[in-house]
């Protein structure tokens, strides 16, 4: 039996596939879009992808499911209780999937989403008495649960899922031995939970020690921790959801209408109508000269989930990206379900050579030379635009708190007369967030390079949770 974890960083996400060398066939367990790992480590290990499972219909990716069913002719499969637009085999509680040495049997274990499944892994070779591994999907993760909370646009209140979570737990996965290995489809950095650990494989009898979710409470007790302090969930999750129980274009096909290379003045054609002009480079060449109006959101960071925090699914997309990397944006934009690229801007940031009269600079000021602007008569408006919790650990004294996933609806509370100067932990998000107000018409914006962390190094003063 073969069974192998494939790790999406930018997205915090596990994907799995099982294989048997006897019989040459696969499956694939909650898939990312872009199949083409998984094809051609099956290809390496002289196997075909029959079989392709969701665990849940995910909100903060797309899956590849019907990528798999188109380019491989997997048989999709969902838990039972799932509604989808295409044909699926549902497998019930206790139904099993066996090819060769392996068994794939399920679990039902509604709570994060109401119709999510675990499963167990079977090496046959060494016996069917105990699972070998239980792939857990967002029920439970590695020092966590999947949060019970993203259904209310559905008609399902986190009480209502929570107290399925617990009894999943509590009757199904904490019933089997300590021994069998967990693998769920999230580390840390997935909104679909608080506390998640970056490990990303652990043992049932590890997490029955150390995940607080785990511990002896009440159900009643449980909905109250597991519900408390999660982190606010982007408006695409729901999106997502829906769209992973719909018939749909394929990756494939959604690439092949996006990648139009645009000239200049059809690029600016597209922005004059409404179209977002999403510049993916690295926040300091962003800095050093971009188009006036785009919205900087690099590859180098979460690039999808802030992009589908902060983006409009309904106005088209044009891309700015360092030549050779237009296609990995608007792949990474398609994990996300974000098909409405129009194109990218031919030649990158060269075809602006001729117009610097459309380029724009965002000043990047050292910590010391911020320290010394805002003690100035004419100081900018200082902006922390980190999460809540972030801040009530440590800030600048004087900041305003207006976090990223906001700050487009909270913007109408600043100043358009003084300048404004942003930060976040280490540069990433202040940059993004520059942009956005300076698209929105605000300036001069500029950003402390390197953030908080930048500002903390340099000995200077800031305010915590104890002082």
């Amino acid at each position: 039996m073969i069974l192998k974890q494939f790790y999406l960083p930018c997205l915090a996400h596990a994907s799995y596939l099982i294989g048997d060398e006897a019989s040459a066939t696969a499956a694939v367990v909650d898939p990312q879009r872009d199949t083409d790992q998984y094809v051609a480590f099956a290809a390496e290990q002289g196997l075909k992808i029959r079989h392709v499972f969701l665990t849940h219909f995910h909100a903060d990716f797309l899956a590849g499911h019907l990528e798999l069913r188109d380019r491989a002719g997997a048989t999709i499969y969902l838990g039972a209780s799932a509604k989808a637009s295409y044909a699926f085999t549902p497998l019930r509680d206790g139904e099993s999937v066996e090819f060769g040495c392996v068994r794939l049997k399920i679990l039902e274990t509604p709570g994060h989403t109401p119709e999510s499944i675990s499963i167990l892994v079977y090496d046959l070779d060494a016996g069917d008495a105990r699972p070998h591994a239980v792939l857990t999907g967002d029920t439970l993760f590695i020092g966590d649960v999947g949060r019970p909370d993203l259904r209310a646009a559905l008609g399902w209140s986190a009480v209502q899922l929570g107290g399925m979570l617990f009894d999943s737990l509590h009757s199904k996965l904490l019933k089997l031995p300590d021994e069998s290995l967990v693998y769920p489809a999230h580390g840390a950095g997935s909104l679909c939970g608080k506390a998640l650990s970056k490990e990303t494989v652990s043992t049932l009898g590890e997490q029955r020690r150390v995940n607080y979710a785990l511990q002896p409470m009440s159900k009643e007790a449980f909905i109250q921790v597991v519900t408390a302090d999660q982190p606010e969930a982007p408006a695409y999750f729901t999106y997502d959801a829906v769209l992973n129980s719909q018939e749909r274009s394929t990756l494939e096909q959604a690439l092949a209408r996006e990648m139009n290379p645009l000239t200049l003045d059809s690029l600016l054609g597209l922005q004059a109508t409404g179209a977002q002009i999403l510049d993916t480079r690295d926040l300091a060449e962003f800095g050093t000269a971009h188009l006036a109006g785009s919205i900087n959101i690099g590859l180098g960071g979460q690039y999808a989930t802030w992009a589908g925090t902060l983006l409009d699914r309904n106005r088209p997309i044009v891309i700015i990206a360092d030549p050779g990397r237009e296609q990995e944006s608007a792949v990474r934009l398609g994990r996300i379900g974000f098909d409405h690229v129009a194109g990218y801007l031919e030649n990158g940031l060269k075809s602006l050579e001729a117009r610097l009269d459309l380029m724009r600079v965002t000043t990047r000021l050292s910590p010391e030379f911020a320290a010394e602007r805002l003690s100035a008569n004419d100081a900018p408006v200082l902006i922390d635009v980190r999460t809540q919790r972030e801040r009530e650990q440590k800030h600048i004294e004087g900041s305003v708190s207006l976090p990223l996933n906001r700050l487009c609806e909270n913007a109408h509370s600043l100043p358009k007369d003084r300048p404004l100067l942003m930060y976040c932990a280490g540069g990433y998000r202040s940059s993004i967030a520059a942009s956005l107000l300076e698209s929105c018409g605000f300036g001069p914006v500029s950003e402390i390079a390197g953030g908080f962390a930048a500002w903390e190094a340099a000995k200077l003063p800031v305010r915590s949770a104890q002082s």
